[in-house]
């Protein structure tokens, strides 16, 4: 009965509009004080005590380094960039879309903000050149999903904290299949450039003089990285130091940042790390009421006597998570499910890192499905696009995010070469 009360008062509360964090804790309440047998100030102490984690440090400090790459012009040099490797072939301008939102990816962390600064340039260079704009805020949503799976990655932080797992392999699993999400967009981009006849690009960026204005900013994943896995720094201290240097870069090398565009930059991170950190301390709490109620132990036991196919298993835990994104943000989905299905994988041989790839994957998929998708809302804010036509134009990319979401899911090397490297 206590879990009726708590998911039902949840989805109430959901359908209502309320913000997601804000549902979760009152949810939690209202199943606290109609069981009676735990005390309301158990919501708090499990948020405060979530919180408190040097690693969670490392969530403000990507959404800082960003927000500054963004305002300090480093954007436009990835765009330029990337213009100059793929511009001049059929679809030019979408693999262009895809490679800057790869390059940026390797700098914010954060999927909505590669669309934002990626899609304020590219979204109208594709409309001037006749793309069809729905196609071009839809291609940039999807492309900008790879925002959290090439490191460094929010999503993969918070679930490295939760299940226990080295952040540094979450990052180094995410690499491949970033690279082959990115991929296969491109070559869908190409396919239907020629099926539809968009034109040419006939400007001519010179690559080594767009690689000379972009080699400050490509240093950034190398900084970042190169420090982590050289043992110079952690996680954490990676994401200040990227802070630092995105600032002085910014500052003093593009000379873009000025006292109004840092505060700008300062302010726009401190907004969404509120309504981020305040999300996660509610989760933290839910998921603890849930471990409490022993629902994770219940559901592992009922999902396993369905089939003793990892196949099936498998497929069945994607669909779950499919369906999930398109309703809960990444963020509040990996601290809930995680604890939940976790177990269930490990007891079929899974990898923890594996799954955690294919966890981040696969809610990532529904930052771009309706009717939650964050990317969408920002690429039809950045277009203009409605939200209708958006969703009917991007269903072809998210069959082509599944499709890889299978194939990192069943083929574990595709993911987890690297990691074995490492190890």
């Amino acid at each position: 009965m206590e879990l009726l009360v708590l998911f039902g008062s949840m989805t109430l509360f959901l359908a209502l509009s309320i913000p997601i964090g804000i549902a979760l804790g009152m949810a939690t309440a209202v199943t606290l004080v109609y069981t009676d047998s735990v005390p309301l100030i158990m919501i708090a102490q499990n948020a405060f005590a979530a919180l408190d984690s040097f690693p969670l440090l490392a969530i403000p400090f990507f959404m800082l380094a960003g927000a500054l790459m963004s305002y300090g012009g480093i954007s436009k040099r990835l765009v330029n960039l990337a213009e100059a490797i793929v511009g001049a072939v059929f679809g030019g301008l979408a693999m262009v879309t895809v490679t800057a939102c790869m390059f940026f990816a390797a700098i914010s962390g954060s999927g909505p903000a590669t669309v934002s600064a990626i899609g304020s340039f590219m979204i109208p260079a594709m409309k001037a050149k006749m793309y069809d704009d729905d196609f071009a805020a839809a291609l940039t949503a999807t492309a900008g999903s790879i925002g959290v799976i090439i490191p460094p990655s929010i999503p993969f932080v918070i679930y490295g904290v939760v299940s226990g797992v080295s952040v540094g392999e979450l990052f180094m699993a995410g690499i491949l299949p970033g690279i082959i999400i990115g991929v296969s967009l491109m070559l869908y981009s190409y396919r239907l450039a020629k099926k539809r006849n968009y034109p040419i690009s006939t400007e001519k960026v010179p690559l080594g003089k767009a690689f000379r204005e972009a080699v400050w900013a490509l240093m950034v994943p190398l900084i970042i990285l190169g420090g982590i896995y050289g043992g110079i720094f952690t996680p954490t201290e990676a994401a200040v130091v990227a802070s630092v240097y995105a600032l002085l870069i910014g500052k003093f090398v593009y000379k873009e940042l000025n006292f109004n565009t840092t505060y700008d930059a300062f302010k726009d991170a401190a907004l969404v790390n509120g309504a981020t950190t305040f999300m996660i301390g509610l989760s933290m709490s839910f998921a603890a009421f849930l471990a409490m109620e022993q629902v994770p132990g219940k559901i592992c036991d009922w999902m396993l006597s369905l089939s003793s196919s990892p196949t099936v298993i498998l497929l069945i835990i994607d669909v779950l998570l499919l369906i999930v994104g398109c309703f809960v943000d990444n963020i509040s989905s990996m601290i809930i499910l995680t604890p939940i299905l976790l177990p269930i994988v490990m007891r079929i041989g899974m990898d923890p890192v594996h799954f955690g790839l294919v966890m981040t994957v696969a809610l990532a998929t529904g930052f771009v499905t309706p009717p939650y998708g964050a990317n969408l809302f920002v690429a039809s804010a950045v277009s203009g696009v409605s939200m209708v036509r958006l969703s009917k134009a991007i269903a072809p990319l998210i069959v082509v995010m599944i499709l890889c979401l299978l194939l990192f899911t069943y083929i574990p090397a595709s993911s987890m070469s690297l990691v074995w490297l490492l190890r």
